[in-house]
């Protein structure tokens, strides 16, 4: 479900529709959580609000840029568990 707020003045479902379709198509990896729309005579203002984006910790481990070691074979992770960890003093 998308927020709309629409301040300022109304608009035609169809135009609110038209807004979201345009948020949608020119940010297609983000997901809308709402919209702001202010009249402002003949034109309006949107600002969109967009759903946070989980962050995956990446780290460099023997060598390859990874984000977990589920896909590393028996060898790689005994290297990753014999590897020296070096700490700040």
């Amino acid at each position: 479900m998308i927020d709309v707020n629409v301040t300022g003045g109304k608009l035609p479902q169809d135009e609110i529709d038209y807004y979201i379709e345009c948020a949608q198509t020119k940010y297609p990896e983000k997901h809308l959580r709402g919209i702001d729309l202010e009249v402002d005579g003949d034109f309006v203002n949107a600002k969109y609000h967009f759903a946070d984006i989980p962050f995956q910790r990446i780290r460099r481990i023997t060598g390859y840029l990874v984000g977990t070691l589920d896909r590393f074979n028996n060898a790689k992770r005994a290297e990753e568990k014999a590897r020296v960890k070096h700490g700040l003093q």
